[in-house]
């Protein structure tokens, strides 16, 4: 590389065409040409800067194209040839992945947004050689859970309509794409930040988790210097196992000398509902005073704000390790070593660090999706997809978008139903159900995990997802497109459309990349599947 000019734009590493050949030729080892890279230009793979006389490319965006095609062929190999690569969005970075506010609130299950947005996307490409959806269009999901296709059309210029069974997700969903008045939420934030503090003066819990934080850093600093000790430890030097649960026992002592000395309740009495079980005792209380606090709020739309605010917060306090946070296994009531940070850490006595970042963090948000969005209807209403009366339930929400919706119908729907037998929708958020007092509907879940897999299991699951889609066609446009994502490893969407009055006109084979809170090196695929009239 030293014999290349590195051109300066923004802190970005420029190339001419010529010096970019040059750089993918001993990259490659094979020979590439202007042609290769102007191609390369030309369908989008990578940006051109510079400008028409003298066109620049960024050799970091050059690498990355390269290195994703590599990643192509490792992925082909372990899910077949059939896999449409476009479809992995491996080109874009977390922060893409969970732009503003699609990462209001943790959810299993969801898609990332640019699937939703290649399928609604009115603007061809080299790639998708028809146009499903235009702008003014209104887009059905009708298995809602957090909004994302809500979102993705606000930002697209098209009308939504989403429903769910679960009153939590549809909160998620309409709290994601409502207008809000920022100003009054920053001042109720405000406001709360400052009593909760009040409220965490009265007792020790303060001041002996500054006192614990102080020991802990002692300890590991001494026991557990980093780099070294993760040095050690891969190789071989230490045996990570036995050192660590020496080290893990030798702190007790001190924990529990701390715990006596400012007179701290660990433990909940009771050990009867999910937050008796995966709080401690000063975490709980914390809950249940910004809890009541919310409660009193008059303003509807400011007090939704700040409910998911305390549940995003919640979710982040139970007293787990870091380790199984995804997957809850034990309660952990004490200090313990740490595998993924290789330290001894300790459960979460307070709130209070969660709640300040989640409140910086949703007022960031709805700052940048408020500077996008469109002036179109988007609304998620609760209730059974395979019953409800989604005229009635717009009519009833906002009589504007009821008028555009009878006069105009729905286009089309774009959604991921259920996984059979794969989450239990309304427990993965337990916690925000008992502190908010809202009516759980589990029974009416389609092919939650309770049930299981098996073929009565999978023959009700398929039923049921077709009753959704007969309900939501009476709604829909005559030449209408239905867009479904699903991992339909019991190949049951053929008799899924067959129930619906529809046909399977095509199929898209998508690498799952990216996978949060799962091993991302486990081949896993899901299917879109487009549906129309039989």
């Amino acid at each position: 590389m030293s014999q290349l000019t590195l051109f300066k734009d923004e802190d970005k590493k420029l190339l001419s065409l010529k010096e970019a050949c040059i750089w993918a030729s001993q990259y490659l080892n094979r020979k590439v040409t202007i042609s290769n890279i102007s191609y390369l230009i030309q369908y989008g793979r990578i940006n051109k800067y510079g400008n028409n006389g003298n066109p620049l490319v960024n050799i970091e965006e050059l690498k990355d194209y390269y290195d994703s095609l590599s990643q192509e062929n490792k992925w082909r190999k372990k899910l077949g040839g059939d896999i449409n690569w476009h479809l992995s969005f491996i080109q874009y970075n977390e922060s893409e992945r969970t732009k503003h506010v699609h990462r209001l609130h943790p959810y299993k299950g969801k898609f990332i947004p640019q699937l939703v947005e290649y399928f609604l996307d009115f603007h061809t490409d080299e790639f998708k050689k028809e146009v499903y959806f235009h702008q003014g269009d209104i887009v059905l999901d009708p298995f809602c859970g957090s909004g994302t296709t809500l979102v993705q059309a606000n930002e697209l210029g098209m009308h939504a309509i989403g429903i769910d069974i679960s009153f939590f997700n549809t909160l998620i969903s309409n709290v994601k794409v409502d207008s809000h008045n920022l100003i009054a939420i920053a001042d109720t934030i405000r406001t709360l930040t400052y009593k909760l503090k009040e409220f965490q003066r009265i007792p020790n819990n303060a001041i002996f988790e500054k006192h614990l934080l102080v020991e802990l850093a002692k300890f590991n600093n001494k026991y557990f210097p980093s780099p070294e000790y993760k040095r050690k430890v891969a190789k071989r030097v230490i045996n990570e196992y036995e050192y660590s649960k020496e080290k893990e026992r030798e702190f007790i002592p001190i924990y529990d000398d701390l715990i006596q000395k400012y007179q701290i309740k660990v433990k909940q009495d009771k050990d009867e509902t999910f937050l008796d079980r995966w709080f401690l005792e000063p975490v709980r209380k914390e809950i249940d005073f910004l809890a009541k606090e919310i409660e009193l709020i008059e303003d509807t739309d400011v007090r939704n704000v700040l409910s998911i605010i305390l549940s995003r917060t919640v979710r982040s306090c139970r007293a787990t390790t870091h380790a199984d946070l995804a997957t809850l296994k034990e309660p952990v009531t004490t200090t313990y070593y740490c595998k993924k940070h290789g330290k001894i850490c300790k459960p979460i006595f307070s709130i209070t660090k969660w709640w300040e970042f989640y409140t910086k963090d949703t007022l960031n948000r709805l700052k940048q999706f408020e500077k996008i969005r469109t002036n179109t209807f988007q609304l998620c209403i609760t209730g059974d997809s395979r019953t409800i009366d989604i005229y009635e339930e717009v009519k009833r929400k906002n009589r504007d978008f009821a008028e555009i919706l009878l006069r105009e119908k729905i286009r089309g729907i774009f959604s991921s139903p259920p996984y059979v037998g794969l989450i239990d929708y309304h427990e993965q958020h337990a916690y925000a159900y008992e502190i908010f007092g809202f009516e759980r509907r589990d029974e009416l879940e389609i092919g939650p995990l309770y049930k299981g897999q098996g073929e009565e299991q999978r023959n009700s699951y398929a039923k049921g997802i077709a009753k959704v889609l007969l309900n939501c066609k009476k709604y829909l446009q005559n030449n209408y497109d239905v867009f479904l994502v699903a991992n339909d490893k019991y190949n049951l969407y053929p008799k899924i459309a067959e129930l619906a009055g529809m046909k399977i006109v095509n199929q898209f084979k998508r690498p799952v990349l990216n996978r949060v809170e799962k091993d991302r090196d486990t081949p896993y695929a899901e299917i879109i599947f487009h549906l129309k009239e039989k």
